[in-house]
């Protein structure tokens, strides 16, 4: 969905709005989607703007840091340190827990709580139709829960 507004003499702010869909194949799994927001902001035509990079679910996190092997390894490490699979959470008691059950629903209450300490999105600035991000940096979907299709929804703004 792409929305145009002109605000000044020949300038045109557009709105540009996509979903990215990411298969994952583990959790915990942090998966470099840059490739895919580069295509996303090459397609809208934006020099100068702002992007919102959103995860569409409580379970899968967006989050931008370095995309070493190693650094890799032991944030998702640390991640299971934090809120471990195997810990108890009332929210995985399917014999008491009523509220917003769904026909594949798992035990999954370390997802949500290793999600809270990650975030939903990031904005990340455009210059020059590309992002601006420091030398090591990228962008992540961070799966928390189990493999499947996740979906992130891009919001780019600017002329």
């Amino acid at each position: 969905m792409v929305k145009k507004i002109q605000i000044d003499e020949g300038v045109i702010v557009q709105s540009s709005q996509m979903v990215i869909t990411v298969t994952t194949e583990r959790a915990p799994q942090l998966i470099d989607i840059t490739p895919e927001l580069e295509q996303v902001l090459e397609d809208t035509g934006i020099e100068q703007g702002i992007a919102v990079v959103f995860s569409n679910h409580t379970t899968a996190a967006i989050r931008i840091n370095e995309s070493e092997p190693l650094l890799l390894h032991d944030m998702e490490r640390f991640l299971e340190q934090i809120a471990p699979p195997e810990a108890d959470y009332k929210h995985n008691d399917f014999t008491v827990r009523i509220a917003n059950m769904g026909e594949d629903e798992c035990p999954n209450g370390h997802a949500h709580c290793q999600h809270l300490c990650l975030g939903t999105s990031e904005t990340i600035p455009i210059n020059q139709g590309q992002f601006i991000l420091g030398k090591w940096q990228r962008v992540f979907l961070v799966e928390l829960d189990r493999p499947r299709e996740r979906e992130i929804t891009v919001q780019i703004i600017g002329y």
